[in-house]
């Protein structure tokens, strides 16, 4: 049974603040139906992968359980100052600033395929940020799996090398 998932997510206009159309993903989270429909739909996509990797902190609603519909590891991506242990670090720079993700050493491992989901694609900056870092551990970006794409913000293209998937799409 297809959903349509692009009728569980609300749009509030102003937020964070001024000139922002905010997608709001509560609905979906709140329909257990259209939850579980989106895990099932990202698990098809993902199936084929060592590892699921996800950021901080909406990238864990989707990859934490779709990594366990698979019996497969979920690693988190965390801000800065955020894990615990010896951990990698990368510096990116995005439109406002810098900013600095950690993963815990080891957890990626050289030749792992690895599977990104994530809530949002929007200019592409943090995911690209990832997708750095997974390579630089040695493992392969199989694929960057979206619950949405906001399209007009083209994050797309600075993914342009990897298979990019998005389950809603909005111009």
């Amino acid at each position: 049974m297809q959903i349509n998932l692009e009728k569980y997510i609300r749009t509030v206009e102003d937020f964070p603040k001024k000139g922002i159309s905010f997608k709001d993903i509560s609905p979906l989270l709140a329909d257990g139906k259209a939850l579980n429909y989106t895990i099932v739909e990202m698990a098809s996509l993902a199936k084929d992968v060592d590892i699921i990797v996800g950021p901080d902190a909406r990238g864990f609603l989707f990859g934490t359980p779709t990594a366990a519909f698979l019996s497969k590891p979920f690693i988190m991506i965390r801000k800065a100052g955020k894990l615990p242990g010896e951990v990698e670090e990368f510096a990116y720079e995005l439109e406002y600033g810098s900013a600095i993700l950690e993963v815990q050493v080891d957890m990626i491992k050289p030749g792992q395929k690895v599977a990104i989901i994530d809530d949002v694609l929007a200019t592409g900056g943090t995911v690209k940020a990832i997708t750095k870092m997974i390579e630089r551990a040695g493992a392969i970006v199989d694929k960057i799996i979206f619950l949405i794409e906001l399209e007009q913000l083209q994050g797309r293209k600075k993914l342009e090398n990897y298979d990019v998937i998005s389950l809603i799409k909005i111009s």
